[in-house]
């Protein structure tokens, strides 16, 4: 006999949750269902890493961080980001430290701008290539889109000046 009412009560239940889930948007669902991943991907990492298997924790906080977008900015555009500023920070034109001298802009040369942009200085690129290098970097950095990255935007887009010069 009790095994009649639990069969009932679980299927009440989950009748209850496939009407709740059938009413509610698929955008709701999917805010909610990021979440429970996000936060279930962080708590089995912390678990892992307390129980010493960091090996094990690395690839749940990795996937973790593909599902949350810090403004906009997915896991594979904050590492393309962090390229760029390291291989600004090679070049000493860029440092986390306001008040530290940044160099003169005119000391940019050609082979750190095709860096910065991203192409291959032995191949042959157009205008178009290059504009195209560049709205796809300004797009991550761009001052409207975080404040922060003034100074990046800014030797972004002299590296651009600086390869169209040489195309020209």
């Amino acid at each position: 006999m009790n095994i009649i009412i639990y069969t009932l009560v679980i299927f009440g239940i989950i009748y209850f949750l496939l009407k709740l889930l059938a009413n509610t948007s698929s955008k709701k669902i999917s805010k909610y269902l990021r979440k429970l991943i996000f936060t279930g991907s962080i708590i089995l990492a912390l678990v892992f890493a307390v129980g010493g298997k960091f090996l094990l924790s690395i690839p749940l906080t990795l996937a973790s961080l593909a599902i949350v977008k810090l403004k906009g900015f997915s896991i594979i555009q904050l590492i393309g980001l962090f390229r760029l500023i390291q291989t600004l920070r090679r070049s000493g034109r860029f440092s986390f430290n306001q008040n530290k001298n940044i160099k003169n802009s005119s000391t940019l040369s050609l082979e750190k701008s095709y860096k910065i942009l991203n192409l291959d200085k032995n191949k042959r690129n157009t205008k178009s290539d290059v504009n195209k290098a560049y709205i796809k970097i300004q797009k991550k950095i761009h001052p409207d889109v975080s404040p922060e990255t003034a100074r990046l935007s800014a030797i972004v887009n002299e590296a651009k000046e600086v390869v169209l010069k040489n195309i020209s």
